[in-house]
């Protein structure tokens, strides 16, 4: 027989809501990996690319705190990217301790065409909100981050 500590538990008013971000989470994620896949490119990949748009490149820190990704996944992404030649690695002369990614030619091309075909995609999704919804959501989770 359950415990009345664990029926309280099982009663907490945001488990809804922490199963609905949960689900909605894995419906976004699920949703961009399937079309990022469309251009031949993993999610991370495509992160990295869409990290690096723009740019005149990056250290591996910084991309690994601009994309989330662990340094040690984010070293075999980009070996990826190196193979499939988007990106290169350069060691600046003024510090050889470093390592500077960046686009190639046809990394920037993927680039033009993956990224705002992919923010495309994502922009119907979030179309179907008013921008008024779409503030508070942001704002509820903001406060929702901070929490944690």
């Amino acid at each position: 027989m359950p415990s009345a500590s664990s029926v309280q538990a099982a009663q907490e008013p945001f488990i809804p809501v922490m199963r609905e971000l949960a689900r909605t989470y894995q419906a976004f994620s699920a949703s961009s990996d399937a079309h990022v896949r469309q251009f031949n490119l993993t999610p991370a990949q495509f992160d990295v690319i869409a990290t690096l748009g723009n740019t005149q490149g990056m250290t591996m820190g910084d991309i690994g705190e601009k994309t989330l990704i662990t340094k040690g996944t984010l070293t075999g992404v980009v070996d990826r990217l190196v193979q499939k030649q988007l990106v290169q690695r350069e060691t600046p002369a003024d510090n050889r301790r470093s390592v500077v990614v960046q686009l190639t030619t046809a990394g920037q091309a993927v680039f033009e065409q993956v990224f705002p075909a992919h923010i495309a995609h994502v922009k119907e999704r979030f179309e179907q909100l008013t921008p008024a919804e779409l503030e508070t959501l942001r704002d509820l989770l903001a406060r929702l981050r901070q929490a944690f």
